[in-house]
């Protein structure tokens, strides 16, 4: 899932932070959410309730550190995929809960 993460963000198929994250979903480009296990819950709830209200999916993992590595920047609590291919291949490497 990782290295899918950082071929979508060389691709430019993925925006990260919380204020491109909640703009993609608002705009309906976002095909995936991602969140940080390590997010504060006021972050968490917000973009749950924002995917379901836009009908997104959504998956919580990793850490801040690792995502933001993921796609070579630093800490990053939230991002979405933009492309549905990337985002498809990435739902079916995910092995938890995909909301």
């Amino acid at each position: 899932m990782l290295g899918t993460l950082g071929l979508a963000m060389k691709a430019g198929r993925l925006v990260s932070g919380e204020f491109m994250t909640e703009r993609a979903i608002r705009d309906g480009d976002a095909r995936l959410v991602l969140i940080a296990d390590d997010a504060s819950d006021n972050t968490k709830k917000k973009f749950k309730d924002s995917c379901r209200y836009y009908h997104v999916p959504i998956i919580i993992t990793a850490d801040k550190q690792i995502l933001g590595g993921a796609i070579g920047k630093r800490e990053r609590a939230s991002m979405a995929v933009t492309d549905a291919g990337f985002a498809g291949t990435i739902r079916k490497s995910f092995t938890g809960e995909v909301s």
